[in-house]
């Protein structure tokens, strides 16, 4: 190998531990294609997952600026050297990549290719994508350097744990997808049942107004003005979960924008005040933005529904690279002791769940009569 056998190993090994730190699927990808080239000393790296119409789904690069990669243009097809990878599942490794009879050439604006070696990253029997460098960082005597059959063999072993890599943030992604798609059954539950309840009790109360309209206006105008109340306590019911239902606004706003829109609505729809403060807060990791924005809403879902809160408070600061979430009410409280041993109570295991998941960690603090305290911390990027 190019290394020695210390650097190597170091090398491969924070590698790995690299790749098996993400799940989202394109942290994951770009975190392959950055540990293949620097691994192998390579100019370029690429990392191609098909799709099922002779192109690609996703294509990371490594070794190329945005102004080129945006100069090159759309996204490779299937052919050539990338489609032998796919459907003969086999590596490549060819001193010049513009000599190999399956070159079919690149747009203007890609960069010269020479020496290449790629090979198939593959989940038993399928090919879930292919993965390739070019330009071997070395001297070149006529005819000499490019990619050694130790490169091979090091880029196969990197290949197989991306594997496992790229297939475990797939399950996490669907497994996310399966959960928002159970918060949102759940939200629609809770919305029917609320409103039911509000509407069945205004449509009583206006009955009953209507019959004493005549015999008693005194006592109608009494009932009629709590129609009134709770038609306004139905609106702010559909306010609150048709807040809940609509998907986070975390890729286009962030995190604390996402978090503060949302908290203004809340404070507008419930008759307790709900406060949002953010301080210095940067961008963290996809997984660990949704899960503190999953925590905040199940804690404020909590807090103005069940404890009779008449402020809750919010806060997200940052904690050296990552960032700590405060969600504090005033409300009746619980015994925390009492909620373990009761088991899924309050959305408590959902929420030490998320925080864990997303590598983090969850403190509850409450005690009956003395409100509540939640706090997540999560560690960064």
């Amino acid at each position: 190998m190019s290394h020695g056998p210390r650097s190597g190993l170091a090398a491969v090994s924070s590698a790995l531990l690299a790749m098996s730190r993400h799940l989202e699927v394109r942290d994951v990808l770009k975190t392959i294609v950055a540990s293949a080239r620097e691994l192998l000393d390579a100019q370029y790296a690429a990392l191609g997952v098909p799709d099922d119409h002779g192109g690609f789904a996703q294509f990371v690069v490594d070794g190329v600026s945005e102004e080129q990669w945006k100069a090159i243009g759309p996204l490779p097809r299937q052919h050539g050297i990338l489609a032998a990878m796919l459907h003969e599942a086999r590596a490549e490794r060819l001193a010049d990549v513009r000599k190999d009879p399956r070159f079919e050439g690149w747009p203007k604006a890609h960069p010269d290719l020479v020496d290449f070696l790629g090979l198939p990253i593959r989940d038993g029997d399928e090919v879930i994508g292919a993965l390739f460098l070019a330009n071997k960082n070395c001297e070149r005597p006529e005819g000499g350097c490019g990619f050694t059959e130790d490169d091979e063999e090091l880029l196969g072993i990197l290949a197989q744990h991306a594997a496992i890599a790229l297939t475990n943030a797939r399950l996490y992604e669907r497994s996310r997808e399966l959960t928002i798609a159970e918060e949102r059954s759940r939200l629609a539950h809770e919305l029917h049942d609320a409103v039911s309840q509000k509407l069945f009790s205004l449509r009583l109360t206006a009955q009953a107004a209507a019959r004493l309209v005549d015999r008693d206006p005194s006592r109608a105008k009494g009932e009629l003005h709590q129609v009134a109340v709770l038609a306004a306590e139905a609106a702010d019911e559909l306010r609150a979960a048709v807040v809940e239902l609509r998907p986070a606004a975390l890729d286009e706003d962030g995190l604390v924008a996402t978090l503060r829109t949302q908290i203004q609505v809340l404070d507008r729809a419930h008759s307790a005040r709900v406060t949002f403060a953010g301080h210095g807060v940067k961008a963290l990791p996809a997984s660990q933005e949704e899960a503190l924005l999953r925590v905040a809403q199940e804690a404020l879902h909590n807090a103005l529904r069940h404890s009779g809160a008449g402020h809750v408070d919010v806060t997200l600061d940052r904690r050296g690279s990552g960032a700590v979430l405060r969600i504090a009410d005033d409300g009746s409280g619980f015994d925390p002791s009492a909620v373990r041993r009761a088991g899924r109570h309050l959305g408590l295991v959902s929420m030490r769940d998320r925080a864990s998941g997303a590598g983090g960690t969850l403190t509850v603090e409450s005690a009956p009569g003395k409100g509540t305290v939640i706090e997540m911390e999560v560690p960064g990027g």
